[in-house]
């Protein structure tokens, strides 16, 4: 079925965050009212200033986990996007019971709730991560999932309550896997991608730091399409049970994107410094995104070498936004 979202309304969880704020401001341009969900804990009410007076989004600050904060969530929901989850990696190595507590247990927590409340469409932000290492490149979501972090193992039994749920006739569910997303709004904590790290490094004027021998592959998708294939997947007909990858399609070396950033910055004389590879780093990733353009009509806009220019400007303007505040409030 096709869902006719203008005018309705949409939960997004983890509608604070870097992919979340972006649906959420996609779903409102589109006629929607949008519900965010999000406990804040890495989310940002910054991230949603375009829309903070907006009698059409409602914010709840709550937790997946919480039964209580979902069921208010999704009062008169039509569809959700469920975005909100542990999301680091390293984190999950850390603590793996609690990214299975939210990764798994809030989504079926918020499957549950939204059966019950009638919701038509479910789509789950899922990952690569569930690919792991694969010998056939690019990836077809028909390849063996290979998990090789407790995030990624998290990530697939998410997919597999959501397809459930489908199967037993209680929603419409659908689970994009998200490659290597990117652009503004990322942040720049412990955690952040190589694009984040590269960027703070030549902002500084120190070498950009790439671990291992630079030929590892990614893809590496701009946020823009990302929402794109999310926001298709919420109303295209004949997709529900179905798992989608959404990248870009492209296969890029942290070496070649080393250098798209080292051209952006105008600074070709800072040589990358390599570190030894770190343990579990998957050496190839590249999405085969030929099921997004056939169920979808996903087709990918943002080229790399714009998307970095397009991510260190709004790194340099959240910098000097920063550095403007602490100077105002006598900080030094």
């Amino acid at each position: 079925m096709r869902l006719d979202l203008r005018g309705k309304r949409v939960l997004v969880t983890g509608g604070a965050g870097f992919i979340g704020s972006h649906v959420v401001e996609a779903l409102l341009d589109r006629g929607c009212s949008v519900v965010v969900l999000d406990n804040f804990s890495t989310g940002k009410l910054s991230n949603l200033e375009r829309y903070l007076d907006d009698s059409r989004l409602t914010i709840i600050k709550g937790d997946v986990c919480d039964l209580g904060a979902v069921e208010r969530a999704l009062e008169g929901a039509r569809a959700v996007v469920h975005e909100a989850a542990v999301k680091s990696v390293p984190l999950s190595f850390k603590n793996p019971a609690f990214t299975h507590e939210v990764n798994v247990g809030g989504t079926l927590n918020l499957l549950r709730a939204a059966s019950e409340a009638g919701v038509e469409r479910f789509v789950f932000a899922s990952s690569a991560a569930v690919y792991g290492e694969q010998d056939a490149i690019p990836i077809r979501e028909d390849a063996p999932p290979n998990p090789l972090s407790p995030y990624g193992r998290s990530k697939l039994l998410g997919e597999r309550e959501c397809l459930n749920f489908w199967r037993d006739g209680k929603i419409e569910a659908v689970c994009l896997r998200y490659f290597n997303v990117y652009g503004p709004r990322m942040t720049g904590d412990e955690y952040a991608g190589v694009m984040m790290k590269f960027a703070e490094r030549l902002r500084g004027s120190e070498p950009p730091i790439i671990y291992g021998d630079g030929e590892q592959t990614r893809d590496f998708v701009h946020v823009a399409d990302v929402v794109d294939a999310t926001v298709r997947a919420l109303e295209r007909e004949g997709i529900a049970g179905e798992v989608i990858n959404v990248g870009s399609g492209r296969a890029t070396s942290i070496n070649e994107l080393c250098e798209i950033f080292l051209e952006a910055t105008g600074k070709p004389h800072l040589r990358p410094v390599y570190e030894p590879p770190r343990p579990g780093d998957i050496r190839r990733s590249q999405a085969d995104i030929a099921k997004g353009r056939r169920l979808l009509g996903y087709e990918p806009a943002v080229a790399l070498e714009r998307g970095v220019k397009d991510l260190l400007g709004f790194f340099g303007s959240r910098v000097r936004n920063r550095n403007s505040h602490a100077h105002a409030s006598g900080c030094h």
